[in-house]
């Protein structure tokens, strides 16, 4: 393999700048067009669920009925994207969704060390979201009670309409496509290099082919 001269490397890569000027230009305008014209904007709205006494009378709460609504709150968690809880949802709201699709949007976080857990729900449409999340969350709160025969479930913050996009962040977005043009016209330049056995310097001529240079013949221009 043939030794790379770092500086040689340098001084192609100084004389390659308006490479890597259009190259990140075009990334980054290409980037822009698709976050702009394409990308689809998603919303996201989530809803809190709190855990209680059945009572109601918090005074009460024992560590153990601490630790018993702790440890469901994985249970609970699936039995939010269960197909039941789902289906009930899709039908209540009138959804032309599918099954798979309504699980695929729903995500159930629960709370470090508390008894809270976060229903969100992603979507093209705001409104909806909102209201998709807040449905789990009623719907969810009546299945619990039939299948444990507990009331012990209250909603703590009902899902508000989110009016930016999460998934859409213009200036973060422009750095990864600045990033991505760098790293793309830099591994271009380096290729071309590598590949490119030209002999531009007299400086190269000794040093690769162990020749002395007896005279160098100067670059006429026309006027």
């Amino acid at each position: 393999m043939e030794e790379i001269d770092l500086r040689d490397l340098f001084d192609y890569f100084k004389g390659k700048i308006s490479w890597i000027i259009i190259i990140v230009a075009l990334i980054v305008a290409i980037g822009n067009l698709y976050s702009l014209f394409i990308k689809v904007p998603m919303y996201k709205s989530s809803t809190s669920l709190v855990f209680t006494v059945e009572s109601g009378d918090n005074s009460g709460y024992t560590s153990s009925e601490l630790q018993l609504n702790r440890n469901m709150v994985g249970t609970y968690s699936e039995i939010v994207k269960s197909k039941k809880v789902v289906n009930t949802v899709i039908s209540n709201l009138d959804l032309n969704y599918s099954t798979s699709y309504v699980q695929s949007i729903v995500t159930v976080s629960s709370v470090s060390n508390a008894e809270l857990i976060r229903i969100s729900v992603v979507d093209p449409d705001n409104k909806l979201a909102a209201k998709i999340a807040d449905e789990l969350a009623y719907v969810f709160t009546n299945e619990v009670n039939s299948i444990y025969k507990l009331n012990n479930i209250s909603v703590l913050d009902k899902a508000e309409i989110s009016k930016v996009p999460y998934n859409i962040n213009y200036l973060k977005d422009n750095l990864i496509y600045l990033m991505a043009g760098l790293v793309l016209s830099c591994g271009l330049i380096f290729i071309v290099f590598y590949f490119d056995t030209s002999i531009k310097t007299s400086e190269e001529i000794e040093r690769k082919l162990g020749l002395t240079i007896i005279g160098v013949l100067p670059k006429v221009v026309k006027e």
